[in-house]
């Protein structure tokens, strides 16, 4: 049998799994001092050092931020931008850098020497507005190609989870799976049979998922602390909103580095030299000058994922003399992702048309991925194919498994 790498290259989480001649299964780990870990995350980090380009990735490259923010370029999402013919290419330390060299250079540290073939993840539909899915496809084929990988296979990343759900199986089932990530949240519904590789009969994806639910905290919890709904003065005594657009690049994380562009960053200031709140602007100029973005996307993470246990929570965050300790409580939490919520209801629905079922026909239904956690996302299945139904597990692993499971 020949060895199968299963990678699942996510927004914010990446994991390898490894299936060797003998048939076992097992899930990479990856060391960071004494520690080791089964998730690598998703970013990278660049400095110079002693007049020296230097770059890390996943833990390391957090470790290297975490640092000297400073003196640090993070790059962060890097897969929200595959399908996006505008990114094109960007500046780090002088140095041009394509889309597909930053993801390749990620996955080679991601990969280091394995070898196998490698079955990879794709989403069903990748993120972003008008997402271009070939483009996305050529590019994240491109990128392994740069990682030292150019003979490879794509599958779909919930039917992959399927896959891996099927081994729990005592007989046929026609499942539903949802896959929720960091960008996208993809469905398939599958039919498997003993002893036969499971059918497709039809699939739907969305380019909304867990950083969306981040992005709601912080723009109705942080960015009002920032300025977003004050005024400022324009043209003598009119007063103008300050621009909202800020704050969605802010609350992004993948458009956060665009805020470090000198001209707005100057804007910012121009506006406020007349803004009522002046300090609050340049607590958010400091922010991003800073790079101090990475550490208030683990606090908003940290409060939903708590949000998932108890019914309120607290979100605490501080950087200088700015100061973040607010409450949060789950039924608003909900509120303020009420139009996820419908939208991702709506492409479960689309996965059951283009598999042309009902919801009676589904004998179960397996969530994968952190953002399946969330009450909110679970009582969509809940009230649709009713909880009995409903199983989970392996939040981080289970779509790397099946992968490798998929290959040979």
């Amino acid at each position: 049998m020949t060895p199968v790498l299963g990678v699942d290259f996510g927004t914010t989480n990446s994991v390898v799994a490894l299936r060797d001649a003998a048939g076992r299964l097992t899930t990479a780990r990856f060391a960071l001092g004494a520690e080791s870990f089964e998730v690598f995350r998703s970013v990278l980090c660049f400095w110079t050092e002693a007049g020296r380009r230097r770059h890390a990735a996943g833990p390391a490259a957090i470790e290297a931020y975490l640092e000297d923010p400073l003196a640090c370029r993070l790059i962060m999402s890097m897969k929200s931008y595959l399908a996006q013919r505008s990114f094109g290419e960007t500046r780090i330390a002088g140095q041009s850098w394509r889309l597909e060299g930053l993801i390749g250079l990620f996955l080679r540290a991601l990969l280091g020497s394995r070898e196998g073939q490698v079955v990879a993840g794709r989403p069903v539909r990748f993120a972003g507005d008008a997402p271009d899915e070939a483009l996305a496809e050529t590019r994240l084929r491109a990128a392994y190609a740069e990682a030292g990988f150019p003979e490879l296979r794509f599958a779909l990343e919930p039917e992959a989870a399927g896959h891996r759900f099927a081994a729990t199986l005592d007989g046929p089932a026609t499942v539903l799976v949802g896959d929720f990530g960091g960008g996208t949240s993809d469905f398939s519904v599958l039919r498997f049979e003993p002893g036969a590789r499971a059918v497709a009969l039809g699939h739907a994806g969305i380019g909304i998922a867990g950083d969306d639910f981040d992005y709601r905290i912080i723009d109705h919890v942080v960015s009002p602390l920032l300025g977003k709904g004050s005024l400022y003065g324009v043209m003598g005594s009119k007063r103008m909103p300050v621009p909202a657009g800020w704050y969605t690049g802010f609350a992004r994380w993948h458009r956060l580095s665009l805020m470090r562009a000198p001209k707005v960053l100057a804007d910012i200031e121009a506006v406020a030299r007349t803004a009522e709140a002046p300090e609050q602007l340049r607590h958010l100029i400091r922010l991003v000058e800073e790079e101090a973005g990475y550490a208030l996307y683990r606090a908003v993470s940290g409060v939903k994922a708590a949000l998932s246990g108890a019914e309120r929570a607290v979100l605490r965050f501080r950087h200088e003399g700015f100061v973040v300790a607010a409450e949060v409580a789950r039924a608003d939490f909900e509120a303020w992702i009420a139009p996820e919520l419908t939208k991702i209801a709506a492409t479960v629905e689309a996965a059951l048309a283009d598999a042309g079922l009902g919801a009676a026909a589904v004998d179960r239904v397996f969530l994968t991925g952190g953002t399946s956690l969330v009450p909110a996302v679970r009582r969509i299945f809940a009230s649709r194919f009713g909880a009995g139904k409903l199983a989970g597990g392996g939040e981080f692993v289970s779509v790397a498994e099946g992968l490798a499971l998929m290959g040979g």
